[in-house]
């Protein structure tokens, strides 16, 4: 999986290799989702966060684990708030007048606490991470984060929590970059678009149904990695489903394993 120094070394070395072609690799890139790819953030961060936002508000409201599973079917935090007042009815603390703004700010707010707790070491990264992070680097294939996100939010994730080299080596499109949120395909459409990406030579790695659906609506191979949140969602068009990338190079997911995905054709 190219995983071990030797087999890192053939990589880099050996045009013949699998990872490599006379005119570069086969796969050139993987995109990641942040939530729930990168680290598991949904249930013990975003949620948290938007329940200390909401206090500080003033505002009683408390998504339990339940609530919030059920919110995640709705992309993006502004959206989210806005599903769940749409259902439930609108606190008194966010009038009809000026309501857009408000929402906007309480995001806000919740993208600092969000940050706190990355920067205090609450959320971890999932198994298996850093090590295909560090395979993809070595091998000359190129990283990005593709996420619903607030972009200062997953900037921050991935220099705290992978240190400042691996970051440097990450692009970034997040939030509002672009106008439809997944399950639209526009924000990896847009990091092929910047990157110059080949398309049937990317790899997308995903957690959620709402995240397979971008994948297959921009045309690229995914494979789902399950989160706290999503083990029980159908995965239909991913090419491949894990438990978890994993931390042991020879069982776990690699470089060769997401190779193995390219191409549009049906598995």
């Amino acid at each position: 999986r190219a995983s071990s120094p030797l087999l890192r070394a053939m990589v880099e070395n050996d045009a013949s290799s699998p990872l490599r072609a006379t005119d570069g690799p086969p796969l050139e890139a993987i995109l990641f989702d942040c939530d729930g790819v990168l680290a598991d953030t949904e249930r013990d961060g975003h949620r948290i966060a938007f329940n200390a936002a909401f206090g500080e508000s003033g505002i009683e409201e408390e998504w339990d684990e339940g609530r919030y599973g059920k919110l995640l079917e709705v992309g993006g935090g502004k959206e989210r708030m806005t599903a769940h007042w749409n259902e439930v009815g609108w606190p008194a603390e966010i009038p009809e007048e000026g309501r857009s703004d408000k929402i906007m700010s309480l995001h806000l707010q919740k993208t600092d606490i969000f940050m706190k707790l990355i920067d205090e070491g609450e959320i971890p990264l999932r198994p298996g991470v850093l090590r295909i992070v560090d395979d993809a680097i070595s091998a000359g294939v190129r990283l990005a984060v593709c996420s619903t996100s607030n972009e200062k939010a997953v900037s921050n994730l991935v220099s705290t929590l992978m240190g400042p080299y691996r970051a440097s080596k990450f692009r970034v499109f997040a939030g509002d970059m672009v106008k439809k949120k997944k399950p639209a395909p526009d924000v990896y459409l847009m990091a092929v678009d910047e990157m110059g990406l080949d398309k049937d030579r990317c790899v997308i790695v995903e957690d959620s149904h709402i995240g397979v659906g971008a994948a297959v609506a921009a045309g690229i191979s995914c494979l789902v990695t399950k989160s706290s949140y999503t083990a029980g969602e159908d995965f239909t068009g991913a090419k491949m489903i894990v438990d978890e990338l994993g931390d042991d190079a020879d069982t776990g997911v690699g470089l060769e394993t997401l190779s193995s995905l390219l191409g549009n054709g049906d598995d």
